[in-house]
């Protein structure tokens, strides 16, 4: 197939879903076309890899006085923010363009910061990976996050967005989802069940997989970009609620929390003995591979916690929280170490540290579980399914 693959920033390691995506439908054989917004800060350290995979990348600069102007003419009307944010003549211009140059046979959109780049094609059928309800997971901000902003900002765009997503099966041919929560999400909000499809997020096996590299047995490691409120606040429970309790029983515990744009109050909590905040680091992989355990203690969200998946594939045994495991279908006990409360995590955690035979069948079965459920290939199998039925 001939595809448009639209985005609102460029697909990186970072940006798990679209990069994979585009990974897997080009080793299967389609012909991808890549047009995504460049928004401020992006670097774009995947573009040479982007420019190998795809039969073309189109590249638009997205500049922050842009975004400031699309949400201020946004505010007062009924329109989401977050998807007025890219709004953008230079795409419309660059779309224009492609589509005079070249037939398609469906085009994939990305995020609902993505949607409004639909306008400008032209009636071409559209397959919308929504990835996660947004109007759930502001309705989890609003409850649990513990920036003021960020609630500030899910209570301007909640309305909005519940709107939005009830009318999607309306724009769009086909709707995509990672995990059932979020597909009822839409359907209560309005929206067509009967084109909502679930395709979880998978994980690259080949890159994210066993290293040869000594574990240490009080090493806990936590993953995820730094910025990201939900992460901040995994990190604040997981040191001020959770590692207090390990640290009574293993005070040599050291715990690492690995991830590029560290807000503040993570980097202040790298000053508590045993806590490393490493930043920014240029491969996650050893960070994975040199821990006994990796911990995801995420409060709120939505979807599939891609941590969760990449420290399984690489053997490294998880605990988390309900939350972080709540759209995987794994078997608690067996696959990972899933608790509810503090007292139940630091407990996983210190049953793990004391017996490297467990850490090894957890390990071992974790990798299991993402080769037999998180393929990439049979990702893009369904969505080029998608795909023919919008056409």
């Amino acid at each position: 197939m001939r595809l448009l693959f639209v985005s609102p920033y460029l697909p990186s390691l970072i940006r798990v879903r679209p990069y994979n995506f585009l990974k897997a439908l080009v080793n299967r054989g389609n012909a991808v076309t890549l047009m995504a917004l460049q928004p401020p800060g992006d670097e774009g350290e995947a573009l040479p890899e982007l420019r190998r995979l795809c039969e073309a990348v189109h590249v638009i600069p997205h500049s922050k006085t842009q975004t400031l102007m699309n949400a201020a003419r946004a505010l007062p009307t009924r329109y989401p923010i977050q998807a007025a944010y890219s709004r953008s003549s230079g795409f419309a211009r660059a779309a224009q363009e492609v589509l005079a140059r070249g037939r398609f046979d469906a085009a994939h959109i990305e995020h609902l910061r993505g949607a409004v780049l639909a306008e400008s094609l032209s009636g071409l059928p559209t397959v919308y990976d929504s990835v996660d309800s947004i109007s759930l997971l502001f309705g989890k901000v609003l409850q649990d996050a513990p920036s003021l902003k960020s609630r500030l900002i899910a209570m301007l765009d909640l309305e909005r967005t519940r709107r939005f997503e009830g009318t999607l099966t309306q724009r769009f041919n086909q709707v995509t989802v990672t995990s059932e929560a979020d597909r009822n999400a839409l359907i209560e909000l309005g929206s067509d069940g009967r084109r909502i499809t679930t395709i979880p997020n998978g994980v690259d096996l080949d890159y994210f997989h066993p290293q040869p590299l000594e574990r240490d047995p009080l090493r806990l490691v936590f993953t995820g970009k730094m910025s990201y409120h939900a992460n901040v606040a995994a990190v604040e429970d997981l040191v001020q609620k959770i590692m207090p309790l390990v640290w009574a029983q293993q005070p040599d515990v050291r715990l690492y929390i690995v991830g590029k744009d560290p807000t503040p109050a993570v980097q202040a909590l790298g000053h508590t003995k045993g806590v490393i905040v490493t930043g920014s680091v240029p491969d996650l992989r050893p960070h994975l591979a040199q821990a006994a355990v990796a911990v995801s203690t995420v409060r709120y969200g939505v979807g599939i916690q891609n941590k969760v998946l990449e420290a399984m594939a690489m053997q490294t045994p998880v605990v988390c929280s309900a939350q972080a495991s709540s759209a995987l279908k794994t078997q608690n006990g067996r696959d990972l170490l899933v608790g509810d409360t503090p007292e139940a995590i630091a407990r996983h955690i210190l049953e793990l540290l004391a017996s490297a035979d467990l850490r090894q069948a957890v390990g071992l079965a974790g990798r299991q579980y993402v080769e037999n459920c998180h393929s990439w290939d049979s990702a893009a199998a369904r969505l080029e399914a998608l795909y023919t039925a919008a056409s």
